[in-house]
């Protein structure tokens, strides 16, 4: 294809916080199913170092680097190198004048509070806050959340995005990982099918090609939380569909959550620089073979 009709590369990640993968076997989630179903949906174990907590776990995620570079080891982000191992809307914002986006209604992800935010500059950034910590008002949140990021991803040009879910997560913690956690995760997936819809629907939609990577933290046990090291709260997931991804199997290498970011540069064309000493690699980079 000559550079003329080559297709836009664009990159939309989806965050849903505390969803169990034994959990998400057992539902109908047709929207990530579908994301799954033309590439992968693979577990993902929480390297040992990291706390099984959204903090650490996140800036994993978003940095590309593991929790001994980033420095965050909690909920409290006091004491980070965010600054020297960016989230990855910003760092293409800075870097390469690229339009990303971040929205979302944790603080420390967004804003200035407990020692974040993590999505320090993106090009646009929307901040939206629950109005009260329960599962009703996290449900109301992700909702606004998902009004917003249609909004943007319809009517703007983001290059990169990142759409975070908290609700999942909230309703386990408040009320464990029965019947109303299962709905919670069914309401993530309709809200994650409107976000593919806007997709869908861009009047330039035909001349793009869309990285779409869905991901999820950590887990819980069954009674709700999580911080231990229990295979429940260990065991994470991603799912994604890119061009040139094929359609079947998962990588046959384990994943980790700094291999999110580096398939978001992958995807975008942009070269790693190995000065940014990235931990993950593209989900279909070859491991290196080890040095004897």
């Amino acid at each position: 294809m000559s550079p003329s009709l080559a297709l836009r590369p664009r990159v939309l990640v989806v965050g849903i916080d505390g969803v169990r993968l034994d959990v998400l076997r057992t539902l109908r989630t047709p929207h990530l199913d579908a994301v799954a179903g033309a590439g992968f949906l693979a577990p993902i174990e929480i390297d040992e170092d990291t706390p099984t907590m959204s903090g650490p776990c996140w800036a994993t995620i978003a940095t590309g680097v593991s929790a001994a570079k980033h420095g965050v080891y909690g909920n409290h982000f006091g004491g980070n190198r965010l600054a020297v191992f960016p989230d990855f809307t910003t760092r293409l914002a800075k870097e390469d004048g690229r339009s990303t986006f971040a929205v979302g209604g944790w603080e420390p992800l967004m804003i200035s509070q407990s020692g974040g935010p993590l999505f320090a500059a993106p090009s646009r950034l929307s901040y939206i806050a629950p109005r009260a910590e329960t599962a009703e008002d996290w449900e109301d949140c992700d909702e606004r959340v998902t009004v917003e990021a249609v909004r943007v991803l319809a009517d703007e040009d983001p290059e990169a995005s990142f759409v975070y879910l908290g609700a999942v997560d909230e309703t386990a913690h408040l009320h464990g990982c029965g019947d109303r956690y299962h709905r919670s995760i069914l309401n993530a997936d309709a809200r994650l099918g409107r976000l593919l819809g806007a997709l869908a629907d861009r009047a330039g939609r035909a001349e793009e090609d869309w990285t779409v990577i869905v991901v999820t933290d950590h887990g819980h046990v069954q009674a709700g939380g999580h911080g231990g090291r229990s295979a429940e709260e260990r065991t994470a997931w991603v799912a994604c569909s890119a061009p040139g991804l094929p359609a079947g199997p998962p990588p046959p290498r384990p994943l980790r959550h700094v291999d999110v970011a580096a398939q978001v540069y992958a995807s975008l064309g942009r070269r790693i620089d190995p000065h940014w000493t990235l931990d993950g690699l593209p989900f279909t980079a070859r491991v290196p073979a080890p040095v004897s």
